[in-house]
């Protein structure tokens, strides 16, 4: 696990540059065979997060949530690991996912809505957390015109083993 240990803990990320700023940091540390899982709501910062990742790991973009196509790989422009993004929100069980037949040892993973779903790819990850406090766009975590309102969000950084 490669990443330094003074990410670990809870902060309040102010905005979305924020967000992407501290994903930057920690991707230039990611290595090949680290896994991500990220946990929030809609509109936390999930997506936003990762975006700094891709561009702090080095990887062709863009980034986008993949959703629809439940795992994108972004190749490495600099010859680092390929970031493999994955959104396990429609996938039904660990089994779909492990139907994907992800490259973990090679690649970097991030997978969002894994908890619960991506601990078996690895004896050991990151456990991000992100929390979008009421108040930071709309209270109705279902409505969309607050999503992407630039507001604080909370993030807790654990590290993780089996």
């Amino acid at each position: 696990m490669s990443v330094d240990p003074a990410f670990l803990g809870r902060r309040t990320i102010a905005t979305a540059e924020d967000m992407e700023q501290l994903g930057f940091r920690i991707g230039e540390q990611l290595q090949a065979g680290d896994v991500l899982i990220l946990t929030g709501p809609l509109g936390a910062g999930k997506t936003t997060f990762t975006r700094g990742l891709a561009d702090g790991l080095g990887v062709r973009g863009p980034v986008q949530s993949p959703t629809f196509v439940i795992a994108r790989t972004h190749p490495s422009l600099t010859g680092r690991a390929p970031l493999v993004h994955v959104d396990a929100y429609r996938l039904g069980s660990a089994s779909e996912l492990d139907d994907l037949d992800l490259d973990v040892a090679r690649s970097v993973i991030v997978v969002e809505w894994g908890r619960g779903m991506a601990e078996e790819l690895a004896d050991a990850w990151w456990d991000i957390e992100f929390e979008r406090p009421v108040g930071a766009g709309s209270d109705d975590p279902l409505e969309p015109s607050g999503l992407d309102a630039d507001a604080p969000r909370i993030v807790t950084i654990s590290r993780t083993t089996r």
